[in-house]
């Protein structure tokens, strides 16, 4: 590994011992998210910052151990999914069809892509080692559309791949076998597609969702958890950021109590009975050295009161974000989500 930065955004180093620097300056959270609000009450998007972008690669002649590729889903709100392919798949003449993964990336509604390096090798990691069809699903971002509009775009991508004629899709993919996925606020994208789709499953063609894996969700409330107060000054994600970055994507007025935001708000509690009558299967990943960490408990503890079956990893070390630089951390959540997607994995 070399000693670049590994995320601009987040300052995380590597250190040649094997270690992480991660600066501790005093955080102006809009700095932090590259963002300067006006006068106006608009938000402008600063360049100061250049986050490594991956281009997509198709070619099964160069020696990557997946295919890329991009699709349009919208081409008016400017939507598109990077498809993963293992390349295995293609030295078979007759190839298992493998699970398929819809994917959202994190960054607080606010920031990054699909294309963003840090989700693109993440992507690649969970293709090759879970053998899976990972599509990473490149949504609308906050402040210039708040939520719901990442919400709408992830139940629009179910929807659309449901119908999608790709190659890669309809030859290798099994559609039996759908999962939802995302890290941090791509987690909570991951989450309320899945309190859509229990309302919608006779309406998603050949798409059966068998679960979802959540890697720290990003949720919220007004009244703090001990976690939250326990890392109020945690120098990845402090609470100055992270409110900032609902304040910047909740609809305008609304707090953090909002169903949006809080797994209580809404009726989102009630869909887990319907989960339950679906079999679905939840996997929830977090660490204790996050501040989201006691949200994402209650969420298991939420869904276990209902009868959903959960699968929960919590990891006493790691902060947020863990998986995206820490190799050993990365391997530990992949190695859970390939037993999850294929429980008869040895």
């Amino acid at each position: 590994m070399s000693n670049e930065t590994i995320d601009p955004r987040l300052q995380i180093r590597p250190n040649s011992d094997g270690t992480f620097t991660v600066s501790n300056e005093t955080i102006d959270p809009y700095h932090r998210l590259q963002i300067q609000p006006n006068p106006d009450g608009t938000f402008t998007r600063l360049n100061g910052v250049a986050i490594p972008h991956t281009a997509p690669s198709s070619d099964p002649s160069l020696p990557i151990p997946v295919l890329t590729k991009d699709i349009t889903i919208n081409p008016h709100n400017q939507t598109w999914l990077r498809l993963f392919l293992p390349r295995t798949l293609l030295s078979s003449s007759n190839p298992n069809k493998l699970p398929l993964i819809l994917f959202f990336h994190g960054s607080g509604f606010v920031l990054l892509s699909a294309a963003s390096s840090v989700f693109h090798d993440f992507c690649v990691q969970i293709a090759d080692s879970a053998q899976a069809i990972v599509a990473s699903v490149d949504y609308r971002l906050a402040p210039e559309h708040r939520l719901p509009a990442a919400y709408d775009d992830g139940a629009e991508a179910l929807r659309w791949i449901g119908n999608c004629e790709d190659e890669w899709l309809r030859q290798y993919a099994d559609y039996s076998k759908c999962y939802l996925m995302g890290n941090s606020a791509g987690a909570t994208i991951a989450y309320h597609t899945g309190l859509r789709a229990v309302e919608e499953v006779n309406d998603l063609d050949r798409v059966k969702i068998q679960g979802l894996i959540l890697r720290q969700p990003f949720f919220g409330g007004v009244q703090r958890t001990e976690s939250e107060l326990r890392l109020d000054n945690n120098p990845l994600i402090p609470l100055c950021v992270t409110d900032s970055m609902w304040e910047l994507a909740l609809p305008i007025g609304a707090d953090r109590d909002h169903e949006y935001c809080s797994v209580r708000a809404g009726n989102g509690v009630e869909k887990f009975e319907k989960m339950k009558e679906l079999g679905w299967r939840v996997l929830v990943s977090g660490n204790n050295g996050d501040p989201l960490v006691d949200r994402d408990k209650e969420l298991v503890q939420l869904m276990e009161e209902k009868g959903v079956k959960v699968v929960k990893d919590f990891q006493e070390e790691g902060c947020h974000g863990v998986e995206l630089f820490d190799p050993l951390k990365a391997n530990h959540f992949i190695d859970l989500v390939k037993h999850f997607i294929n429980p008869i994995c040895v």
